[in-house]
C-alpha cells in the first residue's frame, strides 16, 4: 500500500515542473490571452494538487524573479532617475476633476503643464478635451510660466497624434505640428503604457486633487475659476520647497530657469475649421446648438471657425460674425439656439410683420422693446419699427437707443422723431474734453449767495 505522505510529496514535485511549464507558456502570451495565477492554481487541483492558493502564488513571484536574474532584466515598477537642464523641457498632461461652476457641480476637463528642472507648474480648465481647447491651454500655460522650453513630452493623446508607430514614430496631427511650430519646441511622445517618462506631470495630476481641488471656492463662470487657478498656482510657486534643493522653493528656481527660456511668441491662432451650410432661417448647427448669420448668407456655405470660448463665422475671407461659445452636456436636451437680431435686419425689411413674434427679436435692447410696444399697436407700426432698426446698421447703435429713448421720453415715438432726434446727435459736433490751467483751478468751492443781486436790484432803483 502506497504511504499517503509520499504521494502527497510526488504529486506536489510533479505541480511544480508543471506549473514551472505553465509559467514560462504565460510569459511569452499576449497580455489579453494571458492565464493569472489564480487561474493556474484552478488548473493544478483539478489534477489533484492539494496545496493552498499562497503557495502557488509564492512559487510563481520566485520563478519569476529567478527568470529576471538570469535575463538581467530589472523587475517591473523599476525606474531610472530623470534630471534635465534648465529651459529643456515642460510635461503635459489631462486631468478629469470636479468644482461648482455657474451654481452647478461641474466635471472639467484640466490641463497641466510642469517645466521639468524648477517644478513650476499651471493648471488650466476646459469643458472639453479637443484640438481648440489644448491649442488655447497652451497659449495661456506657457504665458504664465514666462516662456517656452526647447522641448515638450506628451502622452499619445488623440488630439496631437493621429497614429502609433514603431518606437518614436508617430503621425502628428497637422493642427498639432503647426502649433508645435509657431511656438518653435520640439514635441516627445511618451512609448505607450509608459506614464514614467512624464512622472512629474503625472505626480502633479495627483497632488493638485489635495492642494487645489479640495479647497477650491465655488465660481460663477470659467473664466473666473481660471484667473484663480493661476493665482493660486503662482501662490504654491512660494510655498513648495524644490525636490532637488530643499534650501529653495519652486519660486526661486523658476527664476532663474526662466532666463534661458525661449521668448513668448504671440498667441497661436487655435481654431478648428469646419465648412457649414446656413440654414434658410439663417443659423448654422454646431455640437446640437444653433447659431445665427447674417440673411444674406442664407442657403450658402461658409467656414466656421472653432475656438475654446467662442465661433467665429468667415465667408469670402472676412469675418460675418461671432457668437459666445455654448456647452450642452444634456444629450436628451434639443440644444440652445444664440441669436443676434442684428442679422434678420434684411429680413424684416421685406417681411416686417415678423418683427410681432420673431424669436431674435426677444433679445432687443430695452428701449427698443419699448418702442415696439408702441408702433406695434398702430397701423404701419411694423414698418416704422423695421425702418428704425436699420439705423443700427448705418449709425452707431449707442446713438440709435438714445434717440429712441429722448423720443419716448418726449412722449412722441415716431420715426419721423427718431430720426429728428438722431439728425441732432449727429450734428451736434463732440468737444474735446478741456484742460484747466493750473492758473485757473478752484481752490475753495463759491457758496451761492442770491443776497448780491437783491443789492444790485435796489442800486438801479437809486438811480
Amino acid at each position: 500500500m502506497i504511504d499517503v505522505d509520499l504521494l502527497r510529496v510526488i504529486r506536489r514535485w510533479h505541480g511544480r515542473d508543471k506549473l514551472s511549464i505553465w509559467l514560462k507558456r504565460e510569459a511569452g502570451a499576449s497580455r489579453k490571452r494571458r492565464r493569472s495565477v489564480k487561474q493556474l492554481h484552478c488548473d493544478l487541483v483539478t489534477l489533484g494538487y492539494e496545496g493552498s492558493y499562497d503557495r502557488v502564488a509564492a512559487f510563481a513571484r520566485g520563478w519569476r524573479q529567478r527568470q529576471r536574474e538570469a535575463d538581467q532584466r530589472a523587475s517591473k515598477g523599476t525606474y531610472v532617475p530623470l534630471v534635465f537642464a534648465p529651459g529643456e523641457a515642460f510635461q503635459f498632461d489631462w486631468s478629469e476633476d470636479w468644482a461648482y461652476v455657474g451654481g452647478r457641480k461641474m466635471k472639467l476637463q484640466v490641463a497641466h503643464f510642469k517645466l521639468c528642472h524648477s517644478r513650476a507648474f499651471m493648471l488650466r480648465a476646459y469643458p472639453l478635451q479637443t484640438h481648440e481647447m489644448l491649442f488655447d491651454a497652451h497659449n495661456h500655460c506657457l504665458r504664465a510660466l514666462g516662456g517656452t522650453p526647447r522641448r515638450g513630452i506628451y502622452d499619445n493623446m488623440k488630439t496631437a497624434v493621429d497614429k502609433v508607430g514603431r518606437g518614436k514614430q508617430r503621425q502628428v496631427n497637422a493642427r498639432f505640428r503647426a502649433m508645435v511650430s509657431h511656438f518653435l519646441f520640439e514635441s516627445d511622445f511618451c512609448n505607450p503604457a509608459a506614464g514614467w517618462e512624464k512622472g512629474q506631470v503625472e505626480k502633479n495630476v495627483r497632488d493638485a486633487r489635495h492642494r487645489i481641488w479640495h479647497t477650491a471656492p465655488r465660481f460663477n463662470d470659467l473664466l473666473a475659476l481660471n484667473n484663480w487657478l493661476e493665482q493660486r498656482c503662482q501662490s504654491l510657486w512660494h510655498e513648495i520647497r524644490h525636490p532637488e534643493q530643499s534650501q529653495r522653493t519652486v519660486a526661486n528656481v523658476w527664476a532663474d530657469e526662466q532666463q534661458v527660456l525661449l521668448p513668448m511668441s504671440p498667441p497661436f491662432d487655435g481654431f478648428i475649421e469646419h465648412a457649414k451650410r446656413v440654414s434658410p432661417t439663417c443659423l448654422v448647427v454646431f455640437e446640437r446648438n444653433r447659431y445665427s448669420a447674417p440673411a444674406s448668407f442664407a442657403n450658402q456655405v461658409i467656414s466656421l471657425r472653432v475656438y475654446a470660448d467662442c465661433l467665429v463665422m468667415v465667408a469670402r475671407g472676412e469675418i460675418i460674425a461671432e457668437h459666445a461659445r455654448v456647452f450642452s452636456r444634456d444629450h436628451s436636451s434639443p440644444g440652445r439656439t444664440c441669436y443676434d437680431w442684428r442679422h434678420y435686419l434684411a429680413v424684416v425689411q421685406r417681411k416686417p410683420g415678423a418683427l410681432r413674434n420673431g424669436a431674435p427679436f426677444k433679445t432687443l435692447p430695452r428701449s427698443f422693446q419699448r418702442l415696439q410696444a408702441v408702433l406695434l399697436k398702430q397701423p404701419g407700426g411694423d414698418r416704422q419699427m423695421a425702418d428704425i432698426l436699420s439705423l443700427v446698421l448705418h449709425h452707431d447703435e449707442q446713438l440709435v437707443e438714445q434717440a429712441v429713448s429722448e423720443a419716448l421720453h418726449s412722449g412722441v415715438p415716431t420715426k419721423t422723431h427718431v430720426l429728428n432726434r438722431l439728425g441732432r446727435l449727429l450734428d451736434t459736433p463732440r468737444p474735446a474734453p478741456l484742460q484747466t490751467p493750473p492758473a485757473l483751478v478752484i481752490k475753495g468751492e463759491p457758496v451761492a449767495n442770491t443776497e448780491r443781486y437783491d443789492h444790485l436790484r435796489e442800486a438801479s432803483h437809486a438811480e
